[in-house]
Formats: C-alpha cells, sequence, structure tokens
C-alpha cells in the first residue's frame, strides 16, 4: 500500500507531519502587500510641477484622480487635448483662421510617441470637435 504518514513513524514521520501542518498557515501570496496609494494625493501641488511631469502623469497614471489632475493643470495653462491624436496641443500664436468649427495657425504639441518632447506644428487645423472639453481648467 502507499505509506501514509502514520507508518513512516519515527523521526522523518514527525518532520512530515510538522511540514504537512505547517501548509495550514502559508499566505494566500507570497507576493508582499504593498501601499497603493498613489504617488500624488494633493492637489496643491499639481501648479508646483513642470510640464514633463504633468505629461507623465496624465500619460501613465490613466483612470485615476492624479491623471484628472494632471489634465486640469495642462488646460490651465494653455494646452488642449486632441481625442483624435490623444495628444495635447498649445496654440504657438495666434490663430490664422478661426471658425465655428474649429482654428488654423501653427502650434505646439506634445510629442508622447515618439520623442517625448514639444515639437512645432504649422498650418495646422485644430477641428473642434476632437477638442476634450470635460475636464475644467480649474
Amino acid at each position: 500500500g502507499e505509506l501514509g504518514v502514520e507508518e513512516q513513524g519515527g523521526e522523518e514521520g514527525d518532520r512530515l507531519a510538522m511540514l504537512e501542518a505547517s501548509m495550514n498557515w502559508l499566505p494566500d501570496s507570497i507576493e508582499p502587500e504593498r501601499p497603493q496609494k498613489p504617488l500624488f494625493d494633493n492637489p496643491g501641488i499639481f501648479d508646483k510641477l513642470d510640464q514633463d511631469t504633468l505629461f507623465f502623469i496624465f500619460y501613465f497614471q490613466t483612470g485615476t484622480l492624479q491623471q484628472y489632475l494632471a489634465a486640469r493643470e495642462l488646460k490651465r495653462q494653455g494646452w488642449r487635448f486632441h481625442k483624435k491624436y490623444l495628444t495635447w496641443f498649445q496654440r504657438h500664436e495666434e490663430p490664422v483662421e478661426t471658425g465655428h468649427q474649429g482654428e488654423r495657425g501653427t502650434y505646439v504639441y506634445f510629442d508622447y510617441e515618439t520623442g517625448w518632447c514639444q515639437r512645432i506644428k504649422s498650418d495646422f487645423t485644430f477641428d473642434y470637435f476632437f477638442l476634450e472639453d470635460e475636464v475644467p481648467a480649474s
């Protein structure tokens, strides 16, 4: 038959019994619990952060209060989010054309995909249909 703990007896059987008993006390996960406290909890610090940090929080803390606060601060600084291109634009100069549907001119935009930097886009038409307007600037 199969050897059970009771059949082994002796020191080895005792060790096996203790090992089996200790299995009852193992935690469900061996991963240490880390606090899930967000990096920036205080809304008051967002106006002190540089733009690079605000962009980082916006693109890497998605779905959090911090993303919202970063977006709000970027808007306060004159940046506007383009929902089609999923990036931030800011007027580089006054628009050449302005209408009900949008405006055309030279803009600075944040290149988060290829350079993580600000670039200039000339003769760009910003269609107001793609303007994010849910996050208030203040």
